[in-house]
């Protein structure tokens, strides 16, 4: 659990003031999993944080929703410091949310009117979801959108300044994509972040084409790093580590619903690569412990790095 520092007494020379107040504030690095639409509840999280001025997030790893909330926070910073990056990172959900059909019907005074209906439409959703998915698996997005649209990049163009995300000094950031030719994890450095990169972290490849950045094809991040822990092992400056998840780990009932298994096959498939960089993390923890004991890895930076690193779920 990240604690508040304890606050510093004060001094009489403004100097010593400033430098007591530096260190009180605490450092974190941020890894945000995605989710689809669930990463609002990640965007709630950021809200929170950013209402801490103690705080300070010093580097982010982000896939899919995740990414798209590492970019509108680190937009928001640039622009306006904290209140800047809650109103980029409202901004960009308010848009997100608009983009469907009946937001006009769950917001405002017409929310009371479409209540009842909901009510009564409610039930007939699920089968009627049931069928349109069973029908979207039957055509290819090369099919059903040959025009390549994607109403996520007008949202980007709308709310994120990514030339602000590209030279961020407040926080390092690091997004994940999935290779498609080999599978393999691509993280893009802070340097190269632009729109594209960001739809090809979030590219689901039944619902949109792939998304080509210097002629290599890329799908949704987490396929490979949901998000990818190393960047922040590696060159994030903070000794504490909180991964805001967005798939849950276990589940206590056994799934036997078709949609259910549906689900917890999504949630399995893209919690696998978080667990293997967890699993990994303990490891390397636990050697460089008894590397440390046997003397042979004191004055090792990454050993250091790794021994210090404290991961909060």
């Amino acid at each position: 659990m990240l604690k508040k520092p304890a606050p510093a007494a004060a001094a009489p020379a403004p100097a010593r003031t400033r430098r007591r107040r530096r260190a009180a504030i605490k450092t974190i690095d941020l890894a945000l999993q995605g989710g689809g639409s669930h990463g609002a509840f990640t965007w709630g999280v950021l809200d929170r944080l950013l209402e801490e001025e103690w705080l300070e997030v010093a580097a982010i790893s982000g896939t899919s929703a995740g990414a798209m909330n590492a970019v509108a926070l680190a937009a928001g910073l640039m622009e306006g410091g904290r209140t800047g990056a809650q109103r980029v990172l409202r901004a960009f959900w308010r848009r997100v949310a608009e983009l469907s059909p009946f937001h006009h019907w769950q917001v405002g005074p017409l929310a009371a009117v479409s209540a009842p209906i909901g009510a009564w439409w409610n039930p007939w959703m699920e089968p009627l979801a049931r069928v349109a998915a069973q029908w979207s698996g039957q055509f290819s997005p090369y099919q059903l959108n040959p025009l390549n649209l994607n109403p996520l990049r007008d949202v980007l163009a709308a709310t994120v300044d990514f030339d602000r995300v590209r030279h961020c000094t407040k926080s390092q950031l690091f997004i994940a994509a999935t290779q498609v030719r080999t599978g393999a994890l691509r993280v893009f450095a802070q340097r190269d972040l632009s729109a594209d990169v960001v739809l090809a972290s979030a590219c689901l490849p039944l619902l949109f084409q792939a998304v080509e950045i210097d002629g290599e094809a890329y799908w949704d991040g987490g396929y490979a790093g949901n998000p990818s822990l190393m960047p922040l092992i590696t060159d994030g400056p903070a000794d504490d580590l909180l991964l805001v998840q967005i798939n849950p780990i276990e589940r206590a009932e056994l799934p036997t619903r078709a949609d259910d298994i549906l689900d917890r096959i999504n949630e399995v498939t893209f919690n696998s690569s978080l667990l293997k960089e967890l699993r990994l993390i303990a490891l390397l923890q636990q050697l460089v412990a008894g590397q440390r004991r046997s003397g042979h890895a004191d004055g090792e930076k990454l050993f250091e790095r790794i021994r210090a690193l404290r991961v909060h779920l």
